[in-house]
């Protein structure tokens, strides 16, 4: 079965498939499935297919997404295609690449398409856009769920293994549930938005729809990090899948906080994904949503409206009857706001943070339904506004509050209905989402998206890991028998191997006392393989580590020579400037035995 991602890189890997078979076999699939709502535009098929070919020339083992073909929601930037954000009065033709799409790429991903999406990206439900409403494949009469609607749809009906959607108010994960994947809402800033239509400039997310947890992390690798073009981006470290953690406590609402609005049979979805949860060996602990509550209220009735008409304002002025008539009605109320209505809502929303921080001083993470309910399209469509904002209901805080969050289907119900939970955390814990989330979705025995075929085994941790551990690799004076390989030792670290990089990286001598490695990323093959040594330390003493590194260095995500992304230290451009260049060396120790030669 070559459908997840993990198994078609293992199989082109493997040689048994070509990526440019893979490739031919996404869009003939799009060619067969016949919903033209699906997406909005397709790469020439002879381009996508000389791009897949071009790839025999790399080493697969250095792509941990090669051949894997991609959808892109249409208001992401792919070079070549246009962008119309839904709306064709808006339409342009990128030059290059967003940022997202660019790390993919330099992964080994393959683009297939542009997908479809509520217009400018207002929207849960799927239906505002011009180019239609894609069709749910799991029941037709249901909404594909919005606004990456195209996105979801391509991976459930197995048109494409991995898709980009985008999430601010939920975008991400309310499609993942109706369409029976797994949705994945990373941190604030922890993949590039340059190249992206915005919605809401500073709540905005690329998200990712893949159909196992395992794929939406490698996809998630691939593309994180600081990205100069993003002024939002940030360096946040991304830990690496562990074990189910033994004393797991997840945070449930009080008794009688949870709004179905009278879907009986969600409400008993949610109560036996409670057991399942229990049956794992989680503690429930109950914790207070009605901050939460409050927090999303001022998505849609506080200032952060005013960020979406900013966007279109241009185009509300000039050519009104071009936007979806719901999509207008939403965002011209941006207009009216004050900037006293701003203030007044960041100083509350302050407080706010605050409060649902204290929720999390006790628990690992909450879990909550996706949503609340389910609607029709036919219901949609008669109601659009009302219907909407209650599919938000446990989605509108997230990103306000700088959280993030895992989707998960949890059972398709007697009247065939999918349902799901999310997984919601603080920024920079999506590994320790994914640790219990894999987990999950693996004890639900659920079928991979509108598909009948069974999910694949959990495929096994990394080598030499254990619990809570991260894997780091290290580059300099932290390696075996160097000054400050104390430290690892002192905080319990374990040395797991010694490695090369990928030919991605520069290493510079920096003009520190003492001298320091500084290890920098560059185009994929353009730079050199880098040795260090990659080391296991618990999550708490990986904590006490990056504290106690010194600038100009950081951690982020290094790619070593077989394919893995694990925590390493890194080096921005910017502090490199004349440095001396001592990439031939290959690695720090030999620079400096040639050094103490000299």
């Amino acid at each position: 079965m070559t459908e997840t991602v993990a198994a078609i890189v293992a199989a082109h890997r493997a040689g048994t498939l070509s990526p440019a078979q893979t490739v031919a076999r996404s869009l003939a699939r799009i060619r067969e499935y016949n919903d033209p709502a699906v997406f909005i535009s397709l790469r020439d098929e002879k381009q996508a297919l000389s791009e897949a070919e071009a790839l025999s020339a790399k080493s697969a083992a250095q792509l941990p997404l090669y051949g894997v073909p991609v959808a892109v929601k249409d208001n992401i930037d792919v070079a070549g295609l246009p962008t119309t954000a839904a709306c064709p009065a808006f339409s342009y033709l990128p030059s290059r690449d967003a940022g997202s799409v660019a790390r993919l790429r330099a992964a080994g991903a393959i683009v297939i398409g542009k997908t479809n999406l509520d217009q400018f990206a207002t929207g849960l439900v799927g239906v505002r856009s011009p180019y239609g409403i894609p069709n749910n494949p799991l029941r037709s009469d249901l909404i594909p769920g919005g606004s990456s609607s195209g996105s979801a749809v391509a991976v459930s009906a197995a048109l494409v293994p991995l898709a980009l959607g985008t999430d601010t108010a939920g975008s991400g994960r309310v499609p993942a549930m109706l369409n029976n994947v797994v949705g994945l809402k990373p941190s604030l800033g922890l993949i590039s938005t340059a190249g992206l239509v915005p919605a809401c400039r500073t709540l905005d997310c690329v998200s990712v729809f893949s159909l196992t947890v395992d794929d939406a992390m490698t996809a998630l690798a691939a593309m994180a990090g600081p990205d100069e073009a993003d002024p939002y981006s940030r360096q946040r470290p991304l830990a690496e899948i562990s074990a189910f953690p033994a004393k797991l406590r997840l945070g449930v609402p009080r008794n009688g906080q949870l709004i179905f609005f009278g879907d009986k049979a969600s409400e008993q979805a949610y109560g036996d994904a409670l057991k399942r949860w229990t049956a794992l060996g989680a503690t429930l602990v109950e914790f207070d949503l009605e901050p939460f509550y409050e927090t999303a209220r001022l998505l849609y009735e506080g200032p952060w409206v005013a960020e979406r008409y900013l966007v279109i304002r241009d185009l509300l002025a000039s050519s009104p009857d071009a936007i979806h008539p719901v999509t207008r009605e939403i965002t011209i109320a941006g207009a009216r706001l004050s900037a006293a209505d701003t203030f007044a809502a960041l100083y509350r929303l302050q407080a706010l943070r605050k409060a649902s921080q204290r929720a999390f001083l006790d628990i690992d993470a909450l879990v909550l339904p996706t949503a609340p309910t389910v609607y029709s399209t036919a219901q949609v469509l008669a109601n659009p506004i009302e219907l909407n904002s209650r599919l938000g209901t446990y989605t509108n805080f997230v990103n306000l509050l700088d959280l993030c969050g895992l989707a998960l289907p949890a059972a398709i119900r007697p009247d065939e209905i999918p349902f799901g939970v999310t997984l919601l955390a603080p920024a920079g814990h999506e590994a320790q989402l994914a640790s219990i989330g894999r987990v999950f979705h693996a004890d639900t025995k659920l079928t991979l998206g509108a598909s009948k075929l069974p999910q694949p085994p959990l495929a096994a941790l990394p080598a030499g890991m254990r619990g809570d551990e991260i894997a780091v690799a290290v580059v300099g004076a932290h390696l075996s028998g160097m000054a400050l390989n104390g430290e690892l030792q002192a905080l319990g670290g374990r040395l797991l191997q010694a490695a090369v990089t990928a030919p991605d990286y520069r290493l510079y001598a920096l003009s520190t006392t003492p001298p320091k490695p500084g290890m920098l990323r560059v185009e994929a093959g353009a730079g050199s393989s880098i040795a260090v040594e990659v080391w296991a330390l618990s999550a708490a003493a990986f904590g006490k580590f990056v504290a106690a590194v010194p600038p100009p260095l950081s951690i982020g995500t290094v790619r070593l020579a077989d394919g893995r992304g694990v925590k390493g230290f890194i080096v921005e451009p910017a502090d490199v400037n004349g440095a001396r260049d001592i990439s031939a060396f290959g690695g720090w120790r030999a620079f400096m035995a040639e050094k103490a030669v000299v």
